[in-house]
């Protein structure tokens, strides 16, 4: 009566069963700091509008409550336009 051989537990169908294959560490980097931009480009987005409305309403109560004027208003921005230039 012939023996049947025993398959190895690394072999089936003929390929070797192994761990699956890492990233390059270049590509796992990149990987991560794209998933941070990501990240950071969507708090980005949730917090902006809140607070270009948070501005709006302060400049609103400044000049309800007579505490600037409008031209005022208009130099602190073009201010902060060159600031940021």
């Amino acid at each position: 009566m012939a023996t049947k051989k025993i398959a190895s537990r690394n072999r089936v169908q003929g390929r070797a069963v192994g761990r699956a294959k890492k990233k390059s560490l270049a590509k796992q980097r990149n990987s991560g700091l794209n998933r941070r931009l990501q990240d950071l480009c969507e708090q980005v987005e949730i917090v902006l509008p809140e607070m270009t409305a948070r501005i709006a309403a302060l400049e609103h109560l400044l000049r309800e409550k007579q505490l600037c004027t409008r031209n005022e208003l208009i130099a602190a921005r073009q201010f902060v336009r060159m600031q940021e230039a």
